[in-house]
């Protein structure tokens, strides 16, 4: 397949979906323009309805970074509130302990 243009990286861990991007017009009943950035410039803009998932904005479902008590390393501390059950299994020969923390 030449002279197809791929969005991000190749591999496992490539982005499935890019966007969200807003729709300039529609061409037909199965093709959108959409209005794409500079650096997908080389991309034509046009799409069939089938490359895109419906976007629902909702902004409960958006978390604040800066309550998250991020750290410079990118890391966080995790707390546990409560034990909920406690658990020993018996292997052959040893005993493990397992803990149910919300």
């Amino acid at each position: 397949m030449i002279d197809v243009m791929r969005f991000g990286k190749k591999g496992k861990l490539s982005p499935r979906y890019v966007g969200p991007y807003q729709i300039l017009r529609r061409g037909g009943k199965v093709a959108y323009e959409l209005e794409l950035p500079n650096y997908l410039a080389s991309v034509h803009p046009v799409f069939h309805v089938s490359c895109s998932n419906k976007f629902v904005g909702d902004s409960t479902s958006i978390v604040p970074y800066e309550s998250l008590g991020i750290k410079d390393s990118l890391s966080y501390e995790e707390v546990p509130v409560e034990i909920f059950d406690r658990q020993v299994r018996k292997l052959k020969n040893k005993e493990v302990s397992s803990v149910k923390v919300l």
